[in-house]
């Protein structure tokens, strides 16, 4: 069963630990990650984020067993468990295959994880337009055409990493 926990930043390794002191070697942790580029002070700085922050994603059969969850709950290293997960196992189980669906080969979550649709509104996350807020006019396979203030342009998607606004 999959549930959702909270863990401080810098206490991971800790939490770790003592999971598997409770579940033993088996149990999975899935972080959904991006790495954003961006320029400071003429050099290109690369830098991995948490997609949700401090949230993470745990599995583990005992992990449907409240007295399990019990235990858990004063874990070193974990602020706490969200409750209702157990209702929602087949979103959580949706939304970890998309991420899958959309992570590359070192694991960091693709342009493809975020839906662009034309005449949407996005703003860069990385690269040297980092910030710009640039308008859809075309989306091909692998390129869109944008709009950014009065310049038209062609940028890759897979280049640079964009939100919708």
């Amino acid at each position: 069963m999959w549930t959702i926990l909270k863990f401080k930043n810098k206490s991971l390794e800790t939490l770790k630990k003592e999971f598997s002191k409770v579940l033993g070697k088996n149990y999975i942790i899935y972080i959904p990650k991006l790495f954003v580029q961006k320029y400071k002070n003429n050099k290109l700085i690369g830098k991995e984020f948490n997609l949700l922050g401090d949230y993470l994603f745990c599995f583990h059969k005992k992990l449907g067993n409240k007295e399990v969850i019990n235990t858990l709950q004063y874990s070193k290293g974990l602020k706490y468990i969200l409750n209702g997960f157990s209702q929602s196992q087949i979103e959580i189980k949706d939304f970890i295959e998309r991420c899958k669906k959309a992570e590359t080969n070192k694991g960091y979550l693709s342009q493809d994880f975020f839906e662009i649709n034309i005449n949407s509104e996005c703003q860069f996350i990385s690269g040297p337009f980092s910030n710009a807020i640039f308008k859809i006019i075309e989306m091909q396979k692998n390129k869109i055409e944008i709009l950014m203030g009065g310049l038209k342009t062609i940028v890759r998607k897979k280049e640079f990493l964009f939100k919708p606004i």
